[in-house]
């Protein structure tokens, strides 16, 4: 079976990350009789270079014609003078929006060989943790309506938060849909006590809910909700939220595992296509040093073959292949400690590759 594939490598450790995936990737292939076939295109930083801008049109133009993207990461201090409209992140709103990326799913876990890394008590993470935070991608705030204004107080900048019910109610159905494969549980976290928004979010949520009557719904303002992922994470299950909240409390999920180098995401349209990538950044302060962690790349293409191409047994393959390397005592520099040996980039993808 042959399966196309955009990939974006980006910037700073991106290039790096991707190519350890795409050998994961192409044993994957061998193994199970699959060709994936790549095609390498820009966006970033490394876009802005090339072509003057963060998301040329032919990139967008492939990616639609692809079967699912895998995309490495973008940015970095180099771009920061450049206006907030040609920044290298702008690339990320700019195809999400085009490829109708509105869902986005970001696994936290515990992986046991790492459950020291972790900042919480061990009491806390015992038993392990695994939460699914579904974060809605292409509303709110980061795509309302912008500007400036003059007041008696001197210029001022202003970002519109809004949601119809029709993006609320597509991203609750996700959530339920995830949860009735998981623990049976949503929480939806909003700040309905202040926003408008939020209000409208709180209840077109209530009424997606009554078509999932074994799926438990919590609501949680997202105050609170930030203080119960570090007091007692394992009450949660699948957190559905905003495009703002999603983005501050995945990345709170994330460190509280230890180990944002391990943790994947996939960005879903309606259908089976996704962009997948990981949840870190570009790290450019250690970009062609060698110490990039890429699991976190290689778990999110096991995403793809399981979400976009029903590939249950191929995605198995490479966590398992993960697990197994964990187990064996090997570490990249960012999971440093007692550990068996501290491994290049290149090596980790080798190891891993070798265990599929």
């Amino acid at each position: 079976m042959n399966y196309n594939i955009a990939v974006i490598p980006g910037d700073g450790i991106g290039p790096e990350v991707v190519a350890e995936t795409l050998k994961v990737l192409d044993k994957v292939g061998d193994k199970f009789n699959h060709k994936f076939n790549y095609t390498q295109v820009l966006a970033g930083g490394a876009a802005i270079d090339e072509t003057g801008e963060c998301l040329p049109s032919e990139t967008v133009n492939i990616c639609k014609n692809s079967d699912a993207v895998l995309l490495g990461a973008v940015g970095g201090p180099k771009w920061d003078a450049l206006p907030g409209e040609q920044r290298p992140e702008r690339a990320l709103l700019g195809i999400r929006k085009a490829l109708g990326l509105y869902a986005n799913l970001r696994p936290a876990m515990v992986f046991d060989e790492l459950a020291d890394a972790s900042p919480l008590k061990p009491e806390i993470i015992a038993g392990g943790l695994d939460i699914v935070v579904v974060r809605e991608l292409t509303g709110g705030i980061y795509f309302g309506e912008k500007g400036h204004k003059d007041t008696p107080m001197g210029p001022a900048a202003y970002d519109v938060e809004e949601y119809s019910e029709g993006e609320v109610k597509r991203i609750a159905k996700v959530a339920f849909d995830m949860a009735m494969k998981r623990g049976k549980k949503v929480t939806s976290v909003d700040k309905a006590n202040v926003l408008e928004s939020s209000r409208l979010w709180r209840r077109v949520v209530a009424e997606v809910a009554a078509d999932y009557p074994d799926v438990t719904l919590d609501n949680l303002y997202v105050d609170n909700a930030s203080m119960q992922l570090v007091r007692n994470p394992k009450q949660f299950d699948v957190i559905v939220t905003s495009n703002m909240f999603g983005d501050i409390l995945s990345d709170e999920a994330s460190q509280i595992t230890g180990s944002i180098g391990m943790l994947p995401s996939a960005s879903l349209a309606d259908g089976n296509f996704g962009m997948y990538e990981p949840v870190h950044g570009s790290a450019p302060d250690i970009a062609g040093t060698g110490q990039a962690n890429p699991i976190a790349t290689i778990l999110s293409a096991a995403m793809m073959l399981r979400y976009t191409f029903g590939l249950m047994d191929e995605a198995a393959s490479i966590e398992n292949a993960v697990h197994k390397f964990l187990k064996n005592g090997y570490r990249t520099a960012d999971l440093c400690g007692d550990a068996k040996e501290s491994v290049t980039t290149i090596k980790a993808g080798d190891l891993i590759a070798a265990e599929i």
